[in-house]
This record gives structure tokens, sequence and C-alpha cells, in this order.
């Protein structure tokens, strides 16, 4: 029978143009969504009519042209995704790149080659910003930091340059022996002013120290700073010779140090110039163990004037003689003959809590 037969047959033919739609239908869906030209910041949603068909004049000038970097295509995602979102919003950038600010200060620039300093340059084109140091101790901190050291070490052991300085540091300079009842005496600053009377204000300074310290000593022939006990190294004489290992250390030198605190014989031979044949009788000794020709020698007349402070010899020389007393011969100044010889005396008799039980 005709009928039946042609009814199952359009069933099916039915149904294979069905499963043949679906199939366009999947296969459009899944293809990639391709946009042509340049994209704006803000992809617009409207449907934009495509460009025309370059001409072939278009094309020949086209394939003419060297072939240049292209802008980097615009990043798209397949619609067949796990969320379905507009076209506009499956397309995605390339990051942009990374704006750095300039510096601040332009170490490239011009000014900074010039003997101007950087701050002085840095504030120069930006005088609206608030100075980090005050004008007004600008030039303080720059007279602090131009100062030169008041201790300089040549190679063979520290030299005070600035004795006032000096006095003044906690570090460097050791305190006072107030423990000690001589030293105590002439740690006083009256003892001090009254130095600076007789002698230069250096050379002052430094038998001050000297004196009123227990172990602390400056020489005053070469400014070296030590202590008492120390080894020092000999004095480079300026012949290129290495230096030679240290010699046996004699009574007499450590006296000395004690005593004035000059550091070596050299020192002693130049503080003692001006009285060549007191030298070997008076080294290391005091008034009361040097013979009564060296004596006479250490304190005959001299024509050069002490006070003079250009003149290193006979500050120099002043203070070997009066190392050579307890009292520095300053009860001179302020007491009668009878009365400073009486206080002479009775410095040098010990106390009865320091003789040897």
């Amino acid at each position: 029978m005709p009928g039946p037969s042609n009814a199952k047959r359009k069933k099916k033919a039915n149904t294979k143009s069905k499963g043949k739609k679906r199939t366009d239908g999947d296969a459009t869906a899944s293809k990639p969504v391709i946009l042509s030209g340049t994209l704006s910041p803000e992809p617009s949603r409207r449907r934009t009519s495509p460009a025309p068909a370059p001409t072939t004049a278009a094309r020949s000038t086209l394939a003419q042209q060297p072939a240049g970097p292209r802008s980097r295509p615009p990043i798209s995602h397949p619609s067949g995704s796990s969320t379905s979102h507009d076209d506009s919003d499956s397309v995605s950038y390339p990051p942009s790149p990374l704006l750095t600010p300039p510096p601040a200060v332009n170490l490239l620039d011009f000014q900074y080659s010039e003997c101007s300093s950087v701050y002085e340059s840095y504030h120069t084109k930006h005088a609206s910003k608030e100075r980090i140091v005050p004008e007004e101790c600008i030039d303080e901190i720059e007279q602090v930091l131009n100062k030169p050291p008041f201790i300089h070490d040549p190679g063979n052991g520290p030299r005070v340059r600035d004795a006032k300085e000096f006095l003044k540091s906690e570090f460097f300079a050791q305190p006072p022996a107030f423990d000690d009842p001589l030293c105590a005496e002439f740690a006083q600053p009256e003892v001090l002013q009254m130095l600076q009377t007789v002698l230069p204000e250096e050379a002052a300074m430094i038998l001050w120290y000297n004196k009123s310290r227990a172990t602390g000593r400056v020489c005053p022939a070469c400014q070296r700073l030590y202590r008492l006990g120390d080894t020092l190294p000999e004095h480079d004489m300026g012949t290129g010779e290495p230096p030679r290992e240290p010699r046996p250390e004699l009574p007499q030198l450590r006296l000395e140090q004690q005593i004035s605190g000059l550091c070596s014989p050299v020192c002693f031979v130049l503080a003692s110039f001006a009285f060549p044949g007191a030298i070997k009788g008076a080294w290391g000794k005091m008034a009361e163990d040097i013979d009564d020709t060296a004596w006479e020698l250490l304190n005959a007349p001299d024509t050069a004037q002490t006070r003079n402070q250009s003149d290193t010899s006979a500050a120099l020389g002043m203070v070997v003689r009066m190392t050579r007393l307890h009292d520095l011969g300053l009860g001179q100044l302020c007491f009668s003959p009878e009365e400073a010889e009486a206080l002479e005396n009775e410095a040098r008799t010990p106390s009865p809590e320091h003789l040897p039980s």
C-alpha cells in the first residue's frame, strides 16, 4: 500500500534534517569570535558595517610595503566555555606597561658635577620644599666636619695635635686620679692657671695632664700618647731603615716617664738641649738625687725667653727644670722661700700610711 510507506519515509527525512540542523548550529556555536579592525578601550556592542574590500591598486601598494611589526591581537575565548558572556566580555587585552615616575633628583644633571654639594643643588632646584637641616646650623656642621682630628698616628704611635680638644675628650683622655693625694692636688683648675702663667698654653696643658693622671701620659716633646708600662716603638729618624726590635728598657726611662712624661731618651735630649752638660746627671732623677754640678748647670741663667710660645726649646727646658721639683716650683710663686722650702720638705717626707710595714 503506497500511503503508509510514504508517511514513514517523510518522517525519516524530517529526522535527518533535524539532526543536520542541530549539527550546523553546534558547529556555528563552536567557532571562535573573530573581530576585525582595531578595538577601542571600551568595545561597543553595536554592529558595524563590513569594511569595503580593497581595490587592485590598494592590494599592489600593500604588497610593496615591507612587513612591519603588527599590534598584538586581542585574546578571544571560545563561546563553548563554562560561563556564557557577551562578545565584548569574552575579549581580554594585554596588560599595559607600568608607568614609573621620574626620580626626584636627576643624578646626571650637570649641576651635580660642580663643586657645590648635592644638598645645596637639590634645594636650589626645589626651593619650595622644607630643608632637612636648618640654614643656621649648616655653617656649624661644616666647621665641625672640616676640623682636623686632634689625634694623629704617623705609624709609630698616636700623637696629640690639639691639647685643648684632647682634654675635652672622654674617650682618649684619662680622668684625673683623685684617689692619689698628689694627683688630686695637681688636678685643681687653679694649678693649670698657674702653669699657664709660666709656660705656653699647650705645654702647660700637657704638663698638667701628666701630673694629675695616674698612668696616662703625653710626651711634651713629640706629643706621643701612651700609658706607663707600654712598650713604645722607636722614633722614625727618616733613614728608611726597617724598625728595629725594642731594646731592653732602662730604669731611668721608666722614672723619667713618670716624672715628666718624656717618652724616650731622644725626647729627653731634645728637651735638655739648652743645658747639655746636665743631661746625663738629670735623666730620670729628682732634685734630691741630682749632684750639685748637674743642678747648677740645670739652673744656670738662660737668655732665652721661656714664655715665648714660638720658642719650643726654651719651653721644653723649663719643663725639665720644673719636673725635677715635687711641686713643680709653683710654691715660689705663692709662698716665701722659707714656706716653699718647708712645703717641699713636707712633700719629700712620706706619710706614715705609705711607709712599708
